[in-house]
């Protein structure tokens, strides 16, 4: 029997350390050069041990950047009742929000119409980063009555958690009426802000949730890094 290639040695070289966490998901590798250098062979031979390693999933090459490991996508169900911090603790992950903007503004015409509210109504928005142990896997943009919940912006800036927000107007239950869902290439925008590549795959979801009388509450946009989620359908239906 021949000897098999020295590149697919590489490759379970570097498997393996993966496997075994001595890089983790998000980590950079060395570059080809190092490696070039770690194993004795020529770049070429490198280039194509990452080239299997990615199109098994395990590493993506960021043009210009690098060659990083890939995220161990996260589970997150999508239901009547959709509460981030719950979705990744029942993942195991950890969950983390970080504030981009919060701002008030007359509502747009898709807003309006969402939200049933009137032309020269205004809104609430709060925009930020979703992460999981630390690594972003999505940005969002949530969108709510001004008039009905005057003081969201404020309880948004103490906790980050829209459920205290609505809960601190009185509203303690809320459910998802409708949920989107769109594939669409990252523009340079969203793909810095959760560090893909552009035209890294992205999952866009628009969403509405009601409260118990059926009356909209919050208008939602969110885009998902495509590698990093797992967007799954309860029994329950949306």
């Amino acid at each position: 029997m021949g000897r098999s290639p020295l590149w697919t040695s590489i490759r379970d070289h570097l498997s393996e350390e993966i496997a075994r966490g001595h890089y983790a998901p998000g980590d950079r590798l060395p570059t080809e050069a190092q490696l070039s250098d770690r194993f004795g062979v020529n770049r070429h031979t490198v280039r194509r041990a990452l080239a299997d390693l990615a199109e098994a999933g395990t590493v993506h090459a960021r043009r210009g950047a690098g060659v990083y490991v890939r995220h161990r996508p996260t589970a997150y169900p999508l239901g009547r009742r959709v509460r981030f911090h719950q979705n990744l603790l029942a993942a195991g992950r950890v969950p983390e929000k970080r504030i981009l903007m919060l701002e008030t503004r007359g509502a747009n015409a898709e807003e309006a119409e969402a939200l049933g509210l009137d032309a020269t109504a205004l809104v609430h928005v709060y925009e930020g980063l979703s992460l999981a142990d630390g690594a972003p896997i999505a940005l969002f943009r949530s969108v709510f009555p001004a008039a009905r919940f005057p003081r969201m912006l404020e309880a948004l800036r103490t906790s980050q958690s829209v459920t205290a927000g609505f809960a601190a107007h009185g509203l303690a239950d809320y459910t998802r009426a409708s949920t989107e869902i769109t594939a669409k290439p990252a523009t340079p925008t969203l793909a810095a802000q959760l560090h893909l590549p552009a035209g890294a795959p992205i999952l866009r979801t628009v969403a509405v949730n009601v409260d118990a009388g059926g009356h909209p509450v919050e208008l939602g946009r969110t885009w998902f890094a495509g590698d990093r989620v797992a967007l799954t359908l309860g029994a329950e239906g949306l």
